[in-house]
């Protein structure tokens, strides 16, 4: 009798354990089965996708879910196809975990990028196409308690013709970021700072850039008299810095966590709450009050400045760090190159040095305009305040600047209507001189006042462009008509629908504080030939103005920082990514970019 009940609760304590067993593969596979489970399946939990950035190169994404992470260890790469080599696979570093029974562990907890360069056959036609079936080796665990057992899987990209074989070579669209982002991750070092310095410069006059200009000539003006050109170079020189190492710094901890820094300062509140601050720096240079520090402080730091001859040096460079992050809101395909190295390689310092070269270029223009000052400017005269004032009217463009990223278009140009009737005041009540100099200051003051009453015209009539504030009644539509999406399931659902008919798409990534895609808006999207390259293709646009989980998910999917960027899908739904756009495009080459992009 003992034994058998004996026997019993061992087949009773067996069929628990079976239960329990059962229970929790079904908790870990329910959810793919289409139950509610508290676990993912690995294909969920871990997507994989890869796709030919270039004829010998493979950049494979790896999508993990929050609450998962991956073994770096246990990453590898392979192919079956013969004679096919791939090379050492470039990656960030993984974050360190103690793994209770294999010891420290590197992980992926975010989405990693890999690239891999491959080397085709000897023999291969160039000309062609070439299928690689890539096989992905991976093992990943939840933060909950489940791990997940080593898995391969197989993924099958098309390389575009043009590398591996001797012979006549297609040529391919490479994207200006791609370019780039091989400069920096092979070519040589001191070609890469001189290449980045160069692009620094072009973009110093971009209306990203130009905003500075007020701030610190407003900056050296305030000094009065007092200003030599000593001190403004020196002032001039820490503005720049500043800058630089905050684009450089902000950069690299955007590529090293995957997140947008600049869009964090794009945020309606921190935006009034600057452009309060200029406004209150105009009315004071405007005479209104006099911004100042209490007697005894003032004192104190005078003594030190003059024992220094340094003076505001701390506040400038804070002013131009703070000005890197809140005016220069422009992404454009340098730093995306540079961003996109530290994130797929890790390698910070070229990634970053390119950057900072890149900040310095920017500042050069900015340098001289400061230093300038000081060597230009008389050292007295009662008209150092009208030079004063007229640095304040900068001070309120730079306000409405700033303001219209969170207004409609209407809004923004009687913003700038402002700044423009205040130069007209000045130009016409200020300037005295009876010779040339000041019948022509008198002349631009009618013009400015004509423009700030068109401005207010266009914005009555629904004017967009400052620069041509009356709009054309009854002309044609300004941009293009986009079918909105928020997050990867509407983009997913969107793109299948379109190559269910057949059909390429295209997505805009669009934010409000974004001037280059404000800039594509109306100057790329409405040209003819545009529109005829893109007639046949469905557009979509996501709008990452707010930058919360959903935009920062479909920012994460195609491993990009922020907009402008464009990418296009063929009429099979798979994304091109070799022909994606990064930054302002002219109508001319992007509608070729385009009709290329969208071609069965």
């Amino acid at each position: 009798m003992i034994g058998k009940r004996f026997a019993v609760r061992k087949l009773l304590i067996l069929f628990a354990a079976a239960c329990a067993c059962a229970g929790v593969w079904t908790t870990a596979t329910a959810q793919g089965q289409g139950g509610t489970g508290e676990f993912l399946p690995p294909t969920q939990a871990f997507r994989v996708e890869a796709f030919a950035e270039a004829p010998d190169r493979v950049r494979v994404e790896f999508l993990v879910t929050p609450g998962y992470y991956l073994y770096r260890k246990r990453l590898n790469f392979a192919t079956t196809a013969p004679g096919v080599t791939l090379g050492t696979p470039a990656m960030r570093d993984g974050e360190i975990k103690e793994d209770e029974f294999f010891g420290k562990q590197e992980v992926y907890h975010e989405p990693l990028s890999v690239t891999l360069a491959v080397t085709r056959p000897s023999g291969a036609d160039a000309a062609a196409t070439f299928a690689l079936p890539l096989v992905v080796g991976l093992q990943g665990c939840a933060d909950a308690g489940l791990c997940y057992p080593p898995e391969k899987r197989t993924l099958n990209v098309s390389l575009p013709a043009g590398a591996g074989a001797s012979g006549t070579t297609t040529k391919e669209f490479v994207s200006e970021q791609d370019r780039l982002a091989a400069l920096i991750r092979d070519g040589a070092l001191p070609w890469v700072l001189a290449t980045f310095f160069g692009l620094g410069l072009l973009l110093a006059f971009t209306p990203c850039v130009l905003p500075m200009v007020p701030i610190l000539s407003g900056i050296i003006a305030g000094h009065g008299a007092a200003m030599t050109t000593r001190r403004a170079f020196g002032l001039s020189l820490t503005y720049v810095l500043g800058m630089a190492f905050m684009n450089t710094l902000a950069g690299i901890a955007a590529a090293a966590a995957g997140a947008q820094v600049q869009a964090a300062f794009q945020k309606p509140w921190i935006i009034v709450a600057f452009s309060a601050l200029f406004v209150l720096l105009a009315l004071s240079m405007f005479g209104l009050f006099t911004i100042q520090l209490p007697s005894a402080l003032q004192t104190r730091l005078s003594d030190a400045s003059n024992r220094q001859r340094a003076g505001t040096y701390g506040g400038v460079a804070v002013m131009g760090a703070l000005s890197a992050l809140i005016v220069s809101a422009c992404v454009a395909p340098p730093l995306f190159a540079a961003l996109a190295v530290i994130g797929q390689t890790g390698d910070m310092v070229r990634g970053g040095s390119a950057l900072f070269a890149m900040s310095i270029g920017m500042g050069m223009p900015l340098l001289a305009v400061g230093t300038s000052a000081g060597k230009l400017l008389p050292r007295a005269g009662a008209w150092m305040d009208t030079v004063k004032k007229f640095f304040g009217v900068l001070m309120l463009g730079v306000a409405a600047w700033m303001l219209a990223r969170l207004t409609g278009d209407r809004i923004a140009l009687a913003l700038y209507a402002v700044p423009a009737a205040m130069a007209a005041f000045l130009l016409l009540r200020e300037v005295r001189s009876r010779g040339a100099f000041g019948l022509g200051m008198r002349a631009l003051g009618v013009v400015a006042g004509f423009w700030a009453i068109a401005l207010v015209a266009g914005a009555a009539l629904g004017g967009h462009d400052p620069l041509r504030p009356i709009p054309q009644l009854g002309g044609t539509a300004r941009t293009a008509e986009f079918k909105r999406i928020k997050s990867l399931t509407e983009l997913d659902a969107a793109v299948a629908a379109a190559a269910a008919t057949g059909k390429p798409a295209m997505l805009d990534f669009y934010a409000d504080w974004c001037v280059s895609c404000k800039e594509m808006e109306r100057d790329t999207f409405p040209d003819a030939r545009v529109r005829a390259a893109l007639a046949n293709a469905v557009l979509l646009q996501a709008d990452v103005t707010a930058n919360d989980a959903d935009d920062q998910a479909l920012l994460r999917r195609f491993g990009i920082f922020g907009p402008p960027t464009i990418a296009f899908y063929g009429p099979d739904g798979v994304e091109r990514p070799r022909y994606r756009v990064v930054g302002f495009m002219p109508a001319a080459e992007f509608a070729d970019v385009a009709a290329r992009a969208t071609a069965r």
